[in-house]
């Protein structure tokens, strides 16, 4: 029977007992681990030399030849190694993505590993194993410093669980109370492929501070108070159901003259800036470039030294009305009439077979919108099976498309277009921009009025996110 994997790594952290496991990895024949292999400040050891006959230079000039020589070094066995988040990152892709690389998650209560630590640079004792040579200490609990280092465990292990997600992999996992068990040391020798079990675990390496958590920090109190704060559950978060979005490169568009790129979210103000960008070059709308690739964009940032980029958001709200009367409600060209024809036999939007005739009066209008609100929100939260576009997707995740390939350099609302947008074009060079002029919405009733508390409230419903994330206020 062939072994199932080639070598094998350790994902663990500082304090998390990786020595422990390391020294009963090693006791089983066969099983020999290297330490911490690509840790930046040493090899495999503080006090090594090398591995394997790979030195520290070597290794840090060639990753994958030392990564090599630990695959093919045991004959008759497996060999490994540990790493930490912050090890060398040139081969953590090489390891997540190679079956062959038998992945062991070692994980431990982040208080625990936190306080473990603290107590360690208080000491300088990393290890122990003479109790009587055992030093003691007391740490402050410091709130920031936990959370950054709850972070930094946290976004490491999603990146595992996604790589190995997506690479059909799968991990074998440790928590640090099973460290104690010789039946679980012996399920994870069997499932590297070793043949030898252990009948006790190694007893050289002592757990340094065996008391109470109470009894390890002097202002346990305070440290209490800071954990109840923390949102371990993520509770806050405002859900996200929507599909990501990459960034629309063919719809942005550039001045004729002017070094500005204008990255439009649609519904949004897209007629105002582009009156605008003609008339800062004196040129109508055929001037403009538009239609970009890629690989065209990068040439014209290539050609443009200085240039500047630029995105408008507008209230959620208003925003939300555009998409309705522009998309939804009229049949005219540029409207989505199958959308339409879907929403009014599946979801009873009630809005006109055709075209808004004389008796879709200003009552009509709120109550079609309500109900279209009331779509956006179910909409955006993946419960329809109408696609979520463009058009109506919040703000925030258009933005976040856009960051695939390149932010803006400047995001602006829509009620300061005025100051900003002349300002951004005096940065790069135009002696004398125009002020940009309102041009009014397409609608058989405006906004203003329809608007309500119960419109508001709807819109806050289905733009939460939006309304979080900027700071929107209420439209009116």
């Amino acid at each position: 029977m062939s072994q199932p994997f080639d070598c094998f790594v350790v994902f663990a952290e500082m304090r998390t007992g990786s020595n422990f496991l390391e020294a009963n990895l090693n006791a089983f024949d066969g099983i020999t681990c290297h330490g911490e292999a690509f840790n930046p400040h040493f090899i495999g050891y503080p006090n090594s030399d090398d591995i394997l006959g790979i030195t520290q230079e070597e290794r840090d000039r060639h990753p994958e030849r030392l990564l090599g020589h630990i695959r093919k070094a045991t004959r008759h066995g497996i060999g490994g190694f540990r790493y930490f988040h912050d090890h060398d990152p040139r081969v953590l892709g090489a390891l997540l993505d190679d079956p062959k690389v038998a992945k062991i998650v070692l994980t431990r209560n982040p208080v625990d590993s936190y306080v473990s630590w603290k107590i360690a640079q208080a000491t300088g004792q990393w290890k122990l194993t003479n109790v009587k040579r055992r030093k003691d200490a007391k740490i402050r609990f410091d709130g920031a410093e936990f959370e950054a280092h709850l972070q930094a465990l946290q976004a490491f292990q999603v990146t595992l669980m996604n790589a190995l997600q997506k690479t059909a992999q799968t991990a074998f996992y440790v928590a640090y109370e099973d460290l104690q068990s010789v039946e679980v040391m012996n399920g994870l020798a069997r499932w590297l492929g070793a043949s030898s079990q252990l009948d006790s675990l190694n007893t050289a390496l002592k757990r340094q501070n065996p008391e109470p958590v109470s009894q390890k920090v002097e202002n346990f109190d305070a440290m209490e108070r800071a954990l109840t704060r923390l949102d371990r559950f993520n509770l806050s978060r405002t859900p996200n159901f929507e599909p990501r979005r990459g960034p629309v490169v063919p719809g942005y568009l550039a001045a004729a003259k002017t070094p500005l790129l204008y990255m439009p979210i649609r519904s949004g103000p897209e007629q105002m800036v582009r009156r605008w960008l003609c008339a800062l070059d004196e040129v109508d709308g055929k001037a403009l470039v538009s239609d970009f690739s890629q690989n065209s964009l990068r040439a014209w940032k290539r050609e443009r030294p200085g240039h500047r980029s630029f995105t408008v958001i507008r209230h959620p709200l208003a925003r939300a009305h555009e998409a309705f009367c522009s998309k939804i409600l009229t049949t005219q060209k540029g409207s989505f009439l199958g959308i339409r024809k879907t929403l009014r036999r599946a979801h009873n939007l009630p809005i006109p077979e055709g075209e808004p005739a004389a008796d879709y009066d200003v009552n009509a209008h709120r109550e079609a919108f309500t109900a279209w609100l009331d779509f956006v929100r179910a909409n955006l939260a993946g419960q329809t099976a109408v696609r979520v576009d463009g058009h109506w997707a919040t703000q925030a995740q258009c933005i976040q498309g856009m960051s695939e390939f390149t932010l803006p350099d400047m995001i602006i609302r829509e009620e300061e277009m005025t100051a900003y947008l002349p300002a951004l074009a005096l940065q790069v060079g135009h002696p004398a921009p125009p002020d940009p002029e309102a041009v009014p919405t397409k609608a058989p009733f405006s906004l203003a009025e329809i608007y309500d508390g119960q419109i508001e409230s709807l819109a806050r419903e289905a733009y939460m996110r939006d309304y979080l994330m900027f700071g929107f206020d209420d439209w009116a």
